[in-house]
């Protein structure tokens, strides 16, 4: 049998057993047999918890983690899992519902601030989908029973990608019976900021209304199940909807401009793009000089030019989205029936279809695309052909500008970004007891994500290329491409004057965009786990056996992402390719002490798996390697009062087939080029060794609205990141203060060889800053005009194996509850505490081996990205009623302070300096939240997040990096004031 036949045998054998579990013939409805978390196993239940394959009786995580209860999701009224995640002081917000411009529009979650394609996300302790198309958007919120966050490296257990640490949501599978789920939600934010809006109102921008009321959002989930054959099995199905409002940047007075610093960056003031609607013309050889010289049409409609200052700046905010629509459909099954205890049939199926729009301001004629206009065109005053052609004024000769004109008049759109993700998952297999204590499992996975974006009212630069070649023709304008036949449908375009483009023209130079991606991942796995008391193994000391798991796993993964002509000619990169990695592993638990005076219980725990990979670009280019990684952990508790835990990882993350094969193309990234504009900021003498010539210092355009340009693109010849996790914790339940629980873990991961690209920033700091010539030749200047952004400029950014990443921290974590009772309040009910907390000492940077390193713990900017303070924690307060098992919570959350990166005096670092956001305030938000049983079936939920109405802060455009959004991080700090919501739940 070929590997091939035998993948497709396994699959098949999957969807046959899941198919024999849902139509075999259930028996009537017994009571509801679900799950219990590990945390709360019955003595002696066989369990696994997340980071160990090992079924052992209450094992408990020698890593440090965190568990997210589904309580927690209600007290929240949660309809996204990000969302929950992202409070966690572990997490560092990643791509959500609130980044707009740019967005795929997935949802995903980045422990430590590692990166989001640096933690592993599992359903149920397996693969949720392809490595690149990871959008927790899939896990229905409402059948999240819990979420086991560990940190730390894992990947001697689930394989390549388990860096910082494993996400691992665990679901309802067992449901006997009916259990629907609503919730509405809304925002209300008061507008209140009266220093912002005096500067909107200054510059005659429309202001945001004084209060709002936006942004609702509707959750509907249903789930039926039920127990069959007298409890040996159980099928649950369930399906959901959920429905999100936009919200528009216009709406809140932080966003309603883009925000830039002023001359000495002491105070804000309305920036935004130079590619206004009143139009730009950068005339790339002055007809007198020679040298590139920009214009702009005067605002009163008049076909004139004059000099471009700062005041034709075109307010891009209001019309981009702060909160992007979304239309989420999911369904799915989960069955298992035990034939015996030899052979237990299990098998789930999951889909969801997610659409979603994000939108930006209206689409220009961007700089950097070179526009050629006919020196006689009949749109053109005489004063403007005359600077743009000196003699040649009113001849058949062409000159070259760039042109910065915004799409604002009567028939032009607001560029939209239709995307939408279909995702199904499937998973079966067999598993069972062979022997006393040793039982195996062989499974298959199978999941599909298909990606369709459709870009929307965007300008197709070829077809303006036509409209703006035109004469006259007997009195009309006419396009040259109309007289000569090659377009036909050509229309006029005159930028020569305000609001004179004729409404036909946008149907014309109008042209959508279409990319698609096919991502599938294809796993197959079996493996033998036990424990050995049942043969006599273990040790004289202990009273547990020794535990084992060992296995084999073959994961095939392949991406193919296709975009369309003019998709590609705006820089989409088209990528394709397999990955294909067979894995031999094993793990060992070792009990050394138990139950001895000073030894409570003593044990070791041991892993170790070897991976080999195959990549193949499926046009030609093959690379291939092995890699191997393990772990120890050590676990002692010398009383029941007292746990220490300690481990060791080693741990790999794989290249994904874009990073290895991903053709090379063009894309924006935020950024100002210290060589340009009349009076550029860096000498000459750096400038020079960027490519800077002298006739063109104090004559290159900048980059238009804080935005340059670089080259992307793959490397076949990278190698894994490798990293080792070092954790050290302590875990205090004194049976002296009953309820108390008290854990605080030192964590310690570096990433060397981490894979990714020279920060645009960095390499224009650097260079500037020391003259590197490694830096300095990332520069590629348009021969012609010297500028860093369009189809001509760019700095590149190609994927390499760089230098290392370094994350460093304690989390402290604390429970303790009481009945009132003990306070003198009769029938008062209890009290609950529990705290989460993170102290980051070092985010430690080495851009690339050999050179320094910057640490970016309690900063933000444009190389750190979102704000990462020293300290952060969530405090739940709630007060259990003896009243209708009514609840009362209060959630503190507390953010610390961070400071401006490049105000710092590191090399990598350091750039302008700023008196305007400086520094970041420390951020309290506090939560308020209520439940209530209702007769017997039904339970309603109310609260109000962010019960304060407190503004995020306003944060100028060119520090916002990754994520960044109306002017302020929004995945970080609440963007759109308090939150009301209000749900029910109904079980039968």
């Amino acid at each position: 049998m070929t590997k091939d036949a035998l993948t497709r045998y396994l699959l098949g054998v999957s969807a046959s057993a899941l198919a024999t579990i849902f139509f075999a013939t259930p028996a009537m409805a017994q009571d509801a047999a679900g799950a219990s978390p590990a945390a709360a196993s019955d003595e002696g239940e066989a369990i696994v918890v997340t980071g160990t394959r090992i079924r052992r009786p209450n094992l408990e995580s020698n890593s440090p983690m965190t568990v997210v209860s589904d309580e927690e999701f209600r007290y929240q009224g949660a309809t996204t899992v990000e969302s929950v995640l992202n409070r966690l002081p572990q997490f560092t917000a990643d791509a959500n519902e609130n980044v707009s411009n740019g967005s795929d529009g997935t949802s995903n979650v980045n422990l430590r601030d590692l990166g989001s394609n640096r933690v592993l996300v599992l359903i149920d302790g397996q693969r949720m989908l392809p490595t690149q198309a990871i959008n927790v958007n899939f896990v229905p919120s409402s059948l999240v029973e819990r979420v086991d966050v560990v940190t730390g490296g894992a990947s001697a257990v689930y394989g390549s990608d388990a860096i910082s640490g494993v996400v691992n949501f665990i679901l309802r599978k067992n449901l006997d019976g009916v259990r629907a789920d609503a919730q509405y939600s809304f925002y209300q934010h008061n507008n209140n900021n009266g220093a912002l809006r005096d500067l909107i109102d200054s510059n005659g921008y429309q202001n945001a209304p004084k209060s709002v009321t936006d942004g609702e959002k509707l959750d509907v989930n249903f789930a039926v199940g039920t127990n069959f054959a007298e409890g040996r099995g159980n099928v649950t199905a369930y399906a959901g909807y959920r429905r999100v409002n936009p919200v528009l940047q216009g709406s809140r007075d932080y966003s309603a401009c883009a925000l830039d610093p002023n001359d000495d960056r002491t105070a804000f003031v309305c920036g935004g793009s130079s590619n206004n609607e009143f139009g730009l013309f950068t005339v790339l050889a002055d007809p007198v000089s020679g040298s590139p010289v920009t214009y702009n049409n005067t605002k009163d409609g008049q076909k004139t030019w004059v000099p471009y200052t700062s005041d034709f700046r075109y307010n891009y905010a209001p019309t981009n989205y702060m909160q992007r629509s979304d239309r989420r459909y999911t369904a799915g099954a989960f069955a298992h029936y035990e034939l015996s205890t030899a052979a237990e049939l299990y098998g789930s199926f999951m889909f969801m279809d997610d659409h979603t729009f994000s939108q930006a301001a209206p689409s220009a004629l961007f700089q950097g695309e070179v526009y050629s206009i006919n020196c006689d065109n009949p749109f053109m005053s005489a004063q403007q052909a005359g600077a743009l052609c000196g003699a040649a004024a009113g001849t058949d000769t062409s000159r070259n500008t760039f042109i910065g004109y915004r799409m604002t008049g009567e028939g032009s759109a607001p560029r939209r970004d239709d995307l939408r993700h279909t995702d199904y998952r499937f998973q079966g297999g067999v598993r069972g007891e062979i022997a006393p204590g040793i039982r195996y499992d062989v499974g298959a996975l199978r999941s599909v994500s298909i990606f369709n974006e459709n870009y929307q009212n965007d300008i197709d630069p070829v077809k303006a290329k036509k409209a703006l070649q035109v004469v006259n023709v007997n009195g009309t304008a006419t396009c040259k491409s109309v007289i000569d036949g090659s377009d036909p449908d050509c229309v006029p375009m005159d930028v020569f004057g305000f609001g004179n483009i004729d409404p036909d023209v946008y149907d014309y130079i109008y042209a959508p965009t279409f990319t698609r991606g096919e991502q599938k991942l294809t796993v197959l796995n079996a493996g033998i786990s036990g424990e050995l008391g049942a043969y006599g193994i273990k040790s004289p000391w202990a009273s547990q056996a020794i535990g084992f798991a060992i296995g084999v796993e073959q994961r095939i993964e392949t991406l193919d992402f296709r975009a369309d002509a003019l998709a590609q000619q705006k820089g989409t990169l088209e990528s394709q390719g397999r990955i294909k990695v067979k894995e031999v592993y094993g793990e060992l638990e070792l009990p050394i002490l138990s139950d001895m005076r000073f030894a409570h219980s003593l044990s070791v725990n041991l892993g170790l798996r070897y991976s080999d990979y195959t990549n193949d670009s499926l046009n030609g280019t093959k690379t291939s390697y092995g890699a191997t990684t393990y772990k120890a952990e050590l676990d002692y508790a010398p009383s029941r009062d007292l746990r220490f835990r300690a481990s060791y990882n080693h741990a790999i993350r794989a290249p994904n087939v874009a990073e290895l094969f991903a053709a090379r193309g063009l894309g924006n990234v935020q950024g100002q080029d210290p060589c340009s504009g009349a009076s550029p900021i860096a000498s000459f003498d750096r400038c020079a060794l960027t490519g800077v010539t002298q006739a063109l210092y104090g004559n290159i355009p900048e980059c238009p609205a804080e935005t340059c340009v670089t080259q992307g693109g793959g490397n076949p010849a990278l190698k894994p990141e490798e990293a080792d996790t070092y954790t050290a914790g302590l875990i205090l339940t004194p049976q002296a203060i009953p309820n108390l629980l008290v854990s605080v873990d030192y964590y310690n991961i570096k990433v060397d060889n981490y894979i990714g690209t020279v920060d645009p920033f960095l390499t224009i700091n650097q260079c500037i800053q020391t003259g590197n010539p490694f830096f300095c030749d990332l520069f590629n200047r348009d021969p012609a005009t010297g500028v860093i952004f369009g189809t001509n400029g760019y700095i590149t950014a190609t994927t390499l194996n760089t230098g290392y990443l370094k994350s460093a921290g304690i989390d402290a974590t604390a429970s303790y509850s009481f009945g009132l009772d003990t306070l003198g309040l009769a029938n008062g009910g209890k009290l609950n505490f529990e705290l989460v907390g993170t102290y980051l000492d070092k985010h430690q940077v080495q851009p690339l081996p050999g050179l320094g390193t910057y640490d970016c713990a309690g900063l933000f900017g444009p190389t750190c990205g979102q704000p990462t303070p020293r300290w952060r924690h969530q405090l739940r307060t709630t007060w259990q009623m003896p009243w209708s098992n009514a609840t009362l919570s209060l959630n503190w959350r507390y953010f610390g302070s961070a400071k401006l990166s490049s105000n710092t005096d590191n090399e990598f670092l350091q750039g302008t300096p700023y008196v305007i956001n400086s520094k970041i305030d420390a951020y309290s938000y506090f939560d308020l939240a209520g439940t209530v049983d209702l007769l017997e079936n039904f339970t309603v939920r109310a609260g109000i997040n962010n019960l304060f109405d407190k503004d995020p802060p306003a944060i100028a455009q060119g520090l916002l990096s990754s994520f960044g959004n109306g002017n302020t991080y929004p995945g970080v700090y609440d963007p759109l004031g308090r939150m009301i919501f209000v749900g029910i739940t109904a079980k039968f």
